[in-house]
């Protein structure tokens, strides 16, 4: 399933916002509509963001200086760091006197095989019948192609494996009801929605024999950044003995964060809690809320963290660097 088109100078992307219910591809013509694509949701998913972001520098550069569009489009989600990662290589191609826009195919090519080797570790951990419970979204909408916490189980698929899913509908932005839970009906896979506050009740039945969920950012210890909601995942497979594992490109590991305290957190809107996918707001107009797009899950709460180039076990400080050997 794609998400991002690049053909002849013309940049389209799925718009997000709109799935499950309407399927709509839309331009981007300006700098400005990228960083809005980016900020609102549009494209989203830590691998998509930068390859996005890797042809939006490349095109719109012609008119806009190229470090004040980096710095631009940076601003869009702070916590993100495959965005600024992704407009960094571009500004590299830039001052080495390479193609930009051979550097953003680079990248999104990168991105597949990337995506296929996760998926290719993550498989490795799980049986044939498991049932898995996933947060947020990070399939092939995501990504490139497969995806990170979803690309073991549509990989899987692919191979002949039979899992059941259970999504969380992952709230206020329900990725995991409107994305997640499509993308796996429109892959074949058993899936299941449940609400967010029945993630222990499916533990404690025993439906549950594994966590897979995506990540925007790690840190030198193993802390990572993960939607909302997550870390209280992690502490209910915690509680149940069920692995939780975290699936995400080497490029998210920031050896310059040494922990989750130092990770920025983006703060949303409220409308998104009281308004956003209701027909009436849900709370009065001056109840205040509490927006956080992420929270930090701790390194304590993580079974494995699977990347492209291995798979990272505690203590990770150690073995995310190890993976590079």
């Amino acid at each position: 399933m794609e998400n991002l088109h690049f053909d002849s100078n013309t940049l389209k992307i799925l718009d997000q916002r709109l799935l499950p219910n309407e399927e709509k591809w839309i331009e981007i013509k300006t700098k400005e509509q990228a960083y809005d694509a980016i900020k609102t949701l549009a494209v989203r998913g830590a691998p998509a963001i930068g390859v996005f972001a890797a042809y939006a520098t490349a095109i719109f550069s012609r008119d806009t200086d190229i470090y004040e569009l980096r710095d631009y489009l940076n601003s869009s989600r702070s916590t993100a760091v495959n965005l600024s990662w992704a407009t960094g290589r571009i500004v590299d191609a830039y001052e080495n006197g390479r193609s930009l826009i051979d550097e953003a195919e680079a990248i999104r090519n990168e991105d597949i095989e990337m995506c296929r080797k996760i998926s290719e570790y993550g498989l490795s951990l799980l049986k044939d019948g498991d049932g898995i419970l996933t947060h947020c979204n990070a399939g092939e909408l995501a990504a490139s192609r497969y995806g990170t916490g979803l690309g073991p189980i549509i990989l899987g698929k692919e191979k002949g494996y039979n899992f059941k899913a259970y999504c969380d509908e992952t709230r206020p932005l329900l990725q995991g009801a409107r994305l997640t839970s499509y993308e796996l009906e429109r892959a074949g896979v058993d899936v299941t929605l449940i609400c967010d506050n029945m993630a222990g009740y499916a533990m404690s039945k025993g439906l549950i024999n594994a966590v897979l969920v995506g990540c925007d950012r790690v840190a030198a210890n193993g802390d990572t950044a993960n939607k909302i909601g997550t870390s209280s995942v992690a502490v209910l497979a915690k509680y149940y003995g069920i692995p939780f594992y975290v699936l995400g490109p080497y490029s998210t590991v920031d050896f310059n964060c040494k922990s989750g305290s130092e990770i920025t957190i983006e703060e949303r809107e409220a409308q998104e809690i009281k308004e956003l996918y209701f027909e009436k707001p849900t709370a009065l107009k001056e109840t205040k809320c509490l927006n956080p797009a992420f929270d930090v899950t701790d390194n304590s709460l993580i079974t494995a963290i699977i990347t492209d180039k291995g798979i990272a076990y505690p203590p990770f400080s150690k073995s995310l660097k190890e993976l590079l050997k």
